[in-house]
């Protein structure tokens, strides 16, 4: 930082000159369909969104920015490429044809300010497209390219660090939810003097769920396949109780001990507590990965006749006990896991965005200098009519 600062005091200590970017850059588009994306192919295809997909022919062979034109995350999707490409056709390049500007400034300089210049520019409240003038009359710093490149250099390094520690954290994560299940899984497998063998129908009784739009505004929770979506007024049970998705994501379970309503997207069970702890049930599904019992071609689906057929193997009351302690507390060490790591992932992306951020904040000295009006008026026009 001392670098830059002695570069910035040295170079240009009373600001620097804005560009529109169309002065300083080539801006197209691709010409190719989502559809036509592989799974394999030698070259990067850059649709709208953070995925990068391959194709086997290339349309640009250079260095460029690219962002989305519409889509999911419209204004905050960001590549960088040096090299041979193919491109959608409501994707954007951006080819630095300047060469006061370099491509990795630009390109840091977007991802840090681009979304809110086209929430300023765009007449809808929320951003749905990116059009060709937006992209041409987007301001941009032009500093001396000593300081581009230093900025460019800490920014860089900052990206790589966050990257390996991201890398490092998620493989830990992985590791110790892989260490669970086979921990897990292995306690569910009691010796076989201590256990009964029977189908989940002799000890649950599995009951659908209902709509709820009817209901007013409560306290108790509204359980769908992915979670709690709502408070409601009233209960469907008040038991402990596993819930299971019917349809969606199979395996995504929940444990309840307090009151809850289920829409019908979610089953809920009656478990005979004589034979069976709810919260043994529960483990005990998660080992059996009910994904594998998908009855549908389409959405994933799970039908009752499936469930009941299921055998359990089912210890004493006592060895489920400790079991299910045994459990608990593993699951808690995964659960504090899975609030530290990503915890210090996101301090880490913040960490850079505000250096980012501070470096790249400039004084302006004048008024941007503009694009041709002309030119500008000639594609607006063209851009009006694609």
């Amino acid at each position: 930082m001392n670098r830059l600062n002695n570069l910035i005091n040295r170079l240009c200590p009373d600001g620097v000159v804005y560009f529109q970017l169309s002065h300083l850059a080539d801006i197209g588009t691709g010409r190719h369909n989502t559809n036509e994306g592989l799974n394999e192919g030698e070259f990067p295809f850059f649709v709208r969104s953070q995925e990068v997909r391959r194709l086997n022919d290339y349309d640009y062979d250079e260095a460029a920015i690219i962002t989305s034109g519409d889509g999911v995350g419209v204004g905050k999707i960001f590549h960088y490429i040096n090299g041979k490409y193919a491109l959608h056709q409501r994707a954007y390049r951006i080819h630095i044809t300047d060469s006061r500007l370099n491509v990795r400034f630009l390109f840091h300089y977007m991802k840090a300010n681009f979304f809110e210049y086209i929430q300023k520019t765009a007449v809808n409240s929320s951003v749905t497209s990116v059009r060709r003038p937006m992209l041409n009359r987007y301001p941009v710093p032009v500093p001396p390219m000593e300081v581009q490149r230093e900025i460019v250099r800490i920014l860089d390094s900052f990206t790589l660090l966050t990257e390996e520690l991201t890398t490092k954290l998620t493989a830990e994560l992985t590791a110790r939810k892989k260490q669970y299940e086979y921990y897990r899984d292995m306690l569910l497998v009691p010796p076989c003097d201590d256990v009964e063998n029977i189908p989940l129908s002799d000890v649950v009784n599995i009951k659908n769920g209902k709509d709820y739009k009817h209901l007013k505004d409560g306290k108790y929770p509204v359980y769908g396949s992915g979670g709690i979506m709502t408070y409601k007024s009233e209960y469907t049970y008040d038991k402990p109780s596993v819930l299971i998705p019917r349809k969606g994501s199979l395996s995504n379970l929940f444990y309840v001990e307090e009151p809850f309503w289920n829409v019908d997207t979610v089953f809920y069970t009656e478990i005979n507590e004589s034979k069976l702890i709810p919260k043994y049930l529960y483990y005990l599904l998660q080992k059996e990965h009910l994904e594998s019992l998908n009855t549908a071609g389409g959405v994933p689906s799970l039908t009752q006749s499936v469930l009941n057929k299921l055998n359990l193997t089912i210890p004493s009351l006592n060895r489920q006990r400790k079991i299910v302690d045994c459990l608990d507390n593993f699951e808690k060490i995964c659960n504090d896991l899975n609030i530290g790591l990503p915890a210090e992932i996101e301090a880490r992306r913040k960490q850079y965005e505000y250096y980012r951020d501070v470096l790249l904040t400039f004084a302006e000295t004048g008024s941007t200098i503009l694009a041709d009006r002309q030119t500008d008026r000639q594609t607006d026009r063209q851009t009006d009519r694609q």
